[in-house]
């Protein structure tokens, strides 16, 4: 099977590799949609710590089941299927106090290598994480179930309500996921952003307002009073941007810091302003199976982010993908084997 291995950065290579053959538990997918992510250009680009190279990458998708191994009898042969590539390991102590998007050993037993033509799938993510794929539902936009179920898990943290405000910085796909679920909340949302084409993209998923950040406080302004939101959720990762986002938000509002900055990175805040204004800031990270579930609930009934996808590419060219996505061209691509 063709597999795209992350040589270094800057670097990828197709190499053909004996296609696995599933293990009691386990299952083989097919893949018929992978799409890329903010985390594989990050990786391409300089490396990342969670993703070792040299070694196949690619971590959202889709597809139909190829082989079971002994012991699964939830699925069959054939089935189109919707998947995410870790689950929790239900033992250490952050699983046994539900708390299983912190598991110790989720980042270890992940699944890489979605941007190939088959994929491995074992026992504890097949139990938890597999799902069938309802026909309402192409291939492309159900491999978007995992940046989903972090989203969900974000927003299920907030209470949103058709009284909410709710500010989203950045238009990447991340933050154009976070507007499409307030908006299915019933919140108001502004969005900002510098890119025309990516608020555009924010104005047809239902955002109320679309704004320069030269223009934010007026919009803001116009929104609320002159209170500030009720919730501003972060999805740039800039540290000079989480700093700034304290100033947004109403008094007793939360700040969800969604955008991970690289390790180590500091940030300061307005003391005055968190305590006296009783300022939740709050982190966001990975999601629970329960996120999983929720988020293809949304997708099978009807929340629809195809505009998220700007286009398909063959997989021989990950590369020209990413490229693209390194200069701002796209949202997401669709690497079809």
């Amino acid at each position: 099977m063709l597999t795209s291995f992350l040589l270094s950065p800057g670097k990828i290579e197709l190499r053909d590799i004996p296609v696995p053959t599933p293990g009691r538990g386990e299952v083989l997918i097919k893949i018929k949609a992978a799409l890329t992510c903010g985390t594989d250009l990050k990786a391409f680009l300089r490396g990342h710590p969670l993703i070792p190279m040299p070694g196949p990458f690619g971590h959202e998708f889709s597809g139909v089941i190829a082989e079971i191994g002994a012991g699964v009898i939830k699925f069959k042969e054939g089935d189109h299927v919707m998947c995410v590539h870790s689950a929790p390991c239900g033992l250490c102590q952050y699983c046994k106090t539900g708390s299983f998007n912190l598991c110790e050993n989720i980042m270890q037993t992940k699944v890489l290598g979605a941007f190939a033509e088959y994929i491995l799938i074992p026992e504890h993510i097949v139990k938890q994480n597999l799902f069938i794929k309802p026909p309402s539902i192409p291939f492309e936009q159900a491999a978007m179930m995992e940046p989903l179920a972090c989203v969900v898990h974000g927003a299920s943290q907030l209470r949103v309500d058709k009284d909410t405000t709710a500010l989203v910085i950045g238009s990447g796909p991340i933050g154009l996921m976070h507007l499409a679920v307030m908006k299915m909340k019933g919140a108001k949302v502004i969005v900002t952003a510098r890119n025309e084409k990516r608020l555009s993209i924010a104005k047809q998923l239902g955002a109320d307002v679309c704004v320069q950040p030269e223009l934010l406080r007026d919009a803001i302004n116009n929104m609320t009073n002159k209170l500030g939101t009720d919730i501003v959720i972060e999805c740039t990762g800039q540290p000079e941007i989480w700093e700034r986002s304290v100033d947004y938000t109403r008094r007793g509002g939360t700040v969800m810091l969604f955008g991970g900055c690289k390790k180590g990175t500091l940030v300061s805040f307005d003391t005055y302003r968190l305590h006296y204004d009783e300022i939740t800031l709050k982190g966001a990270f990975h999601f629970t199976p329960a996120d999983v579930a929720h988020a293809k609930e949304l997708l099978e009934n009807g929340l629809d982010l195809s505009s998220i996808i700007t286009g398909t590419y063959q997989l021989n060219d990950l590369e020209k993908a990413l490229l693209r996505l390194s200069n701002s061209d796209g949202l997401k691509y669709a690497i079809i084997p």
